[in-house]
């Protein structure tokens, strides 16, 4: 089996996700599960940037469209909120295209 990179970080993102849901459950909007996971992460000591801005390059070439992820956490990995029933094949594009 591989290893799993940033194997304490990814807990840690994934901890702090999973007190979100356990606390609210489901049924609100993407913006109020942002805002209270950034809650959570103050309380965790997990270090984030919220709706950060990044570039994409295509063969090289910086585009002038941005990648807006909602957030960047310990300056390495990429947090996509989804609120939805189950992941389609959209939502897993757009994960993978964030790589």
């Amino acid at each position: 089996m591989p290893e799993l990179i940033l194997q304490d970080e990814v807990f840690a993102i994934a901890g702090a996700a999973m007190e979100v849901y356990y606390s609210m459950g489901i049924g609100f909007l993407e913006p109020v599960y942002q805002e209270a996971l950034s809650v959570e992460f103050e309380r965790r000591g997990i270090s984030f940037e919220r709706e950060k801005e990044l570039d994409i390059y295509y063969k090289g070439t910086k585009l002038s469209k941005k990648y807006c992820a909602d957030f960047v956490c310990f300056d390495q990995v990429i947090v996509e909120l989804k609120v939805v029933p189950r992941l389609t094949n959209i939502e897993v594009a757009q994960l993978l295209k964030g790589l």
